[in-house]
Formats: C-alpha cells, structure tokens, sequence
C-alpha cells in the first residue's frame, strides 16, 4: 500500500527562516531571494482509512488554531509560477530504523482509535528562490542541488540520521538486506582470526581483549564466537561502559602512573573547590546557583495552585550523554538518553 502524504507549513520559525536565508545566500549562492518551507508526513497504514478516521488523522497532524495551514496538497508546488527559478529540496530520517518521533505518533493515533496506522514519518522541504535578475539556468539549479546535499548539508539536515530524498516518498523499505550471522573461527584460524574480523568491524578490542575472549570461547566455553557476540562485546567494551576502568592502575610506556584515571579528572576540583556544591557523585555534580523566580505549589503535598516564588537553584551537570552507541543506532540519539539524564539529575544529591 503507498504511502499517504500531509503538509502543513511552515517548518520553521520566521527568525530562523531568515538566518538560514542570510547563511545561504553567504555561503551558497546570492542568486537565492527567498526559503519556503513545509513538513510532509509520510503515512504508512495496513489497510484504507475510513472517511470519518481520515478526520481525526488530519486533526492530530494539523496545528489546532491553523487548519488553513494543512493540506493533502504540498504548499510549495501550489505556490510556483511558471516564470520562477526555484529549487525543491526534501530531507527527512533514513528508512534503516524507525524514529523516536514515529514510535510516539503512532502510539497517539492508537490512542485515538486510529489502529490502521503503522508508521508515521515527518520529512522537511525546503524551496530556495531564484531572485529574476539572476538569470540562473537549469545546469546550474542543478549544481545547487548538488552542493546542498554534498558540501553544505550541515546546513539543512543530520547526515547522521537523515538523508535527501530524490522524490516523494512511495515505501518505507530500504532495500537493504542484514549481513548473515555468522562464526568466526578462532577454533581453527587462531587469534589471528579474531585480530581480522576486530580490524574489519572496527571493534576497538586491544591486545589484552583478544587474549581474554579467545580464552574465553575456545577454552572456557569450546566453541567459537558470532559476528554478532563480538560486536556486542566491542559495544559493552567501550569507553561508556567501562566504569571499572576509571580506577585501574594506568600504566603508559612500561612506567606506572601514580593516580588513576578519576583522581586525574578530579584534580582541577580539589585544586579550585570554591564553586563546588557537590561533585562526582553517580555521573553527577553541582555548582553554586543564584536566585530566580519559577513557579511552585502552594502546598507540594497536595493539590494546590501555583505561586511565584523566590527560590536558589544550583546548576546541575551530568558526566554522561546516554547515547546509545551510534554503531547500533543512529536514530535516536539523544533522545533514547532522556531516561538517564533525568536518573543522573535526581541522583545528585538529596532529591536532585
């Protein structure tokens, strides 16, 4: 089934549109008079959606005070004239893993009763216009396309986690099929088999890993290890998640170092703690706030209205981002994160 599409404009803010407008005409092309913009969403559903369920999609995808603002029809196309230059650029999330932002969406529209909605995916589109004067021609719309999606992509989008997209989207697969599981063969091949497949993959594991996970599989448990275990081992291995290392002894060219890592990083505390409130503490530490205005409870232990208040607030900081490693998971960056950067903050000391 093809995918269902909505627009609604615009995809940024006036003060934004015009700072993006002024970068580009600097860094791209003078010629460029004006940036329109719009969202599409892209709508995957397991069957047709009835009449009266199409009204409550448009009622949750479109602004509640803006209906005129909301289409089945892209504002950008309605909007050229035959005589314009312009240049259409579309860039959304890669179609490799399904975003935090679909995952939430979708479960709105289940919420709503709309269970026929599989996967919602929201792209931007950018129209660049040509001023008249410029006397751009086709060849070179066309390198200006290419140099937005090559040398200055930065500007519009996370090659990271996004990409161009030629066309209208029409599916969500990506076409691109898993690399088999599959054993590497230390039984046989030796150590030499794990060094090549820790070079291919990039894993990251040092003399020492190898040593220990070839003991580990052909000794202690006799059999040979996945492509897959090991890179599982590589992501557990890695600098986020090796907490015990903080405090190991350090040695560097043959000669021990006298402190361990973390009383290293904690030097420039112990030198200066003036500003400090409280410090490594679980991923977390404190400086001296000031005093400022915010909105409490009347009474925190019951239902109550809200009062403005004086209150000092100290400013919290946490030693980790919580990303999960970019290998595995490109989407969702920081925010699959939020979970543990609020555990960080309420772990700082007696009630955050």
């Amino acid at each position: 089934m093809d995918l269902m599409h909505f627009y609604r404009t615009s995809a940024l803010s006036e003060a934004k549109k015009n700072e993006l407008l002024s970068i580009a005409k600097q860094k791209i092309s003078s010629a460029i008079e004006d940036i329109e913009t719009e969202y599409c969403f892209n709508i995957e559903a397991n069957e047709l959606i009835k009449p009266e369920e199409m009204d409550i999609l448009r009622w949750l995808l479109s602004e509640t005070f803006e209906p005129e603002n909301f289409s089945e029809n892209s504002f950008l196309t309605h909007h050229s004239s035959l005589i314009t230059h312009h240049c259409l650029l579309e860039v959304g999330p890669r179609m490799n893993f399904t975003t935090a932002w679909s995952t939430n969406a979708v479960a709105v529209c289940h919420a709503c009763g709309l269970t026929k909605i599989k996967r919602i995916e929201r792209s931007r589109r950018y129209k660049f216009i040509f001023s008249q004067e410029s006397g751009v021609r086709s060849q070179e719309i066309e390198d200006f396309y290419s140099s937005l999606v090559t040398r200055h992509s930065s500007l519009f989008f996370d090659r990271m986690t996004e990409c161009p997209y030629p066309g209208p989207l029409t599916t969500f697969a990506s076409g691109v099929k898993p690399e088999p599981v599959f054993e590497i063969r230390l039984k046989e091949e030796g150590k030499s088999a794990l060094e090549k497949i820790n070079k291919s993959m990039g894993l990251g594991l040092d003399d020492w890993d190898i040593d220990y996970y070839y003991n580990l599989f052909v000794h202690d448990i006799g059999r040979n290890p996945t492509n897959v275990e090991c890179f599982d081992l590589s992501q557990s291995n890695s600098e986020h998640s090796r907490h015990w290392f903080f405090k190991g002894r350090l040695i560097v060219d043959g000669k021990e170092v006298q402190d361990d890592l973390i009383r290293i990083i904690q030097r420039p505390l112990k030198a200066n703690p003036s500003n400090s409130v409280i410090a490594f503490k679980d991923n977390s530490s404190s400086i001296k706030g000031y005093e400022i205005d915010t909105l409490i409870p009347e009474n925190p232990q019951a239902p109550s209205p809200f009062q403005m208040t004086k209150v000092k607030y100290d400013s919290i900081f946490t030693a980790e981002t919580h990303n999960f490693p970019s290998g595995v998971a490109p989407f969702p960056g920081a925010e699959t994160g939020t979970g543990g950067r609020i555990r960080d903050v309420e772990a700082t000391g007696r009630g955050g």
